[in-house]
């Protein structure tokens, strides 16, 4: 039986048999309010990186303006030893809830059923709060972006449910990790 929809006629397929390959993972936390040391979503997600068996190469935390998360994720694009970046924060409907404008623009491609995918596995914590979520994906520069919603319950889900199983290379039938090369090539 599928663990992910109980569904007894669909089984997901076992992870690939063959070594685990280790991303570099960047954490940006997108608060007009919080600190790094009050950050606990952010927290949970680094925490998370390493535990899974991936190297945090870097966390920031930045106001929710367009041109500071622009200019952070904009570096992070343009190092070829940054991997994937998983942002939290700024993804609501309040008026500085600006992470999807700033980001949307530096997509080379949108990976729209991750939006998808994370407000369906949200309605069950939160209902149909989950329609408020922008929750955001795309691939820059062989770059892969995931953008979730500020609450740590928000990035557990995100994480657990989605993104611990696409950025590891074992998963099939498909996964991130083989689009994540560039001039530091990652060979699945």
């Amino acid at each position: 039986m599928c663990e992910l929809c109980n569904n007894p006629n669909h089984v997901l397929p076992p992870k690939a048999d063959k070594p685990f390959i280790p991303l570099n993972i960047a954490v940006l936390t997108v608060s007009d309010t919080r600190t790094l040391d009050e950050d606990t979503s952010g927290q949970y997600l680094s925490d998370s990186i390493t535990k899974a068996g991936h190297t945090l190469i870097d966390r920031k935390l930045t106001t929710d303006d367009i041109y500071q998360i622009r200019a952070v994720m904009s570096a992070w694009i343009a190092d070829p030893n940054v991997h994937a970046i998983i942002s939290t924060g700024g993804t609501g409907f309040y008026h500085r809830d600006n992470m999807p404008e700033a980001v949307s623009v530096l997509f080379d491609k949108e990976v729209a059923g991750f939006g998808e995918m994370f407000r369906l596995l949200s309605k069950d914590d939160i209902g149909m709060s989950t329609l408020q979520s922008r929750a955001v994906a795309g691939m820059a520069n062989s770059t892969a972006i995931f953008c979730l919603p500020g609450s740590t319950g928000a990035c557990r889900t995100g994480w657990e449910g989605i993104l611990s199983e696409q950025l590891d290379n074992r998963t099939r039938p498909c996964n991130f990790v083989p689009h994540l090369m560039r001039q530091n090539p990652i060979h699945d």
